[in-house]
């Protein structure tokens, strides 16, 4: 099977989801093809490779995720449904997530590799973790578990 881009693939869920009359997935679907065009648009000349799809979708989330929390601590059910709604429908566009152990346990190779001993490596450890697990694992989640491994 050839990996279809991600706009192509927007352009064809776009489609599925007018038939179906699906408004969830209509708005989040626009938005990802609105962050397409604004890459595209944005003057960079860059290449909408695999990982810049990746970050643009997890900064989607992630503003999603924010709104979610405000709303939640003010108690806006109705605004919050819209929020997880289309948090869900974006990360199916998003590579599977690491379980907690799956990520202590690449961790954990990284540290070995990288030579880390301290907590002074946090750093240099979570930079090899992140290239690594892009877009498989939360920025949160990584630096807490090499906390952990480390600490």
């Amino acid at each position: 099977m050839i990996n279809m881009s991600l706009e192509s693939k927007i352009t064809n869920d776009l489609k599925e989801a007018m038939k179906a009359k699906d408004a969830a997935a209509l708005r989040s679907i626009r938005a990802i093809k609105a962050a397409i065009l604004l890459f595209k648009t944005d003057g960079s000349g860059d290449e909408l490779n695999e990982d810049k799809e990746i970050k643009m979708l997890q900064k989607l989330v992630k503003q999603r995720q924010d709104s979610l929390d405000i709303f939640e601590k003010q108690g806006r059910e109705d605004l919050a449904v819209t929020e997880r709604e289309e948090i869900a429908i974006i990360q199916k566009y998003l590579p599977a997530q690491l379980s907690y152990e799956e990520l202590k346990s690449t961790i954990q190779a990284i540290i070995v590799e990288s030579g880390a001993t301290s907590i002074k490596d946090m750093g240099k450890v979570i930079g090899i973790a992140n290239q690594k697990l892009a877009g498989k694992a939360e920025g949160k989640a990584i630096a807490s578990a090499v906390k952990e491994l480390l600490g």
